[in-house]
């Protein structure tokens, strides 16, 4: 699958030649004037990076990537910008940027930092879980519904994991005692059942997430 670029340029002329380029390299490009729309834009496509000019009509950058970050996005950033000040450049950081790209540039130079970011997310990727609003953070053995980091057990964690490595399957207690539990001879069914239910007490106090559901007379499902 083509990796997706989105662009935030207003100089369309600019914005034009970093287009051309970046579909000659094979990446599927999406280019926009400035902010408007773009927002909507990723809640209905996948993208897999944002290059982003931080002068624009209407929003600065800088101040959009820090709302797309407090919105819930996490893909890679690369400021290409003529402010080129250092408290300007750690203001792009700061914000959310992964890259900083000074105005002008080379165009070799835009396409070697694009490939290094998406390098970098790739093995990033492979340690992230995700299913809806959660985010298992696998290294770091962190969690975070919507944004906010939730503490749960050694355990929990475990569980959670192998859930979400297993999205759309139905998963029985031995087969969760093994996997989970290591198959100790010790635990029994039952403690899968009191696991569980104190897991979603922690990520779905409410009831209303429903994302672990029994299924009657197997075991249970991601949903």
């Amino acid at each position: 699958m083509k990796k997706h670029i989105l662009i935030i340029e207003d100089e369309e002329d600019i914005l034009e030649l970093e287009e051309y380029h970046l579909q000659k390299e094979g990446y599927e490009v999406s280019g926009f004037l400035s902010t408007k729309n773009v927002e909507k834009f990723l809640e209905e496509e996948r993208v897999d990076l944002l290059i982003v000019d931080r002068n624009l009509p209407g929003a600065e950058g800088s101040e959009f990537v820090k709302h797309l970050r407090e919105q819930g996005f996490d893909m890679p950033v690369i400021f290409v910008s003529a402010k080129v000040e250092d408290d300007e450049v750690e203001d792009g950081f700061l914000r959310g940027g992964d890259d900083y790209l000074r105005k002008p540039f080379n165009m070799n130079e835009l396409l070697f930092r694009v490939k290094a970011l998406l390098k970098r997310a790739k093995v990033e990727e492979s340690d992230v879980l995700k299913h809806r609003d959660l985010t298992l953070n696998i290294s770091k053995r962190e969690l975070f519904i919507d944004g906010k980091n939730i503490t749960i057990s050694k355990l929990e964690f475990e569980l959670l994991s192998y859930f979400l490595k297993n999205k759309d399957v139905v998963l029985n207690r031995y087969d969760l005692l093994e996997n989970v539990w290591g198959d100790d001879e010790h635990t029994q069914e039952k403690t899968v059942n009191v696991t569980i239910n104190r897991l979603l007490k922690k990520i779905d106090s409410t009831k209303e997430k429903n994302y672990i559901e029994p299924v009657r007379g197997v075991g249970y499902k991601l949903c």
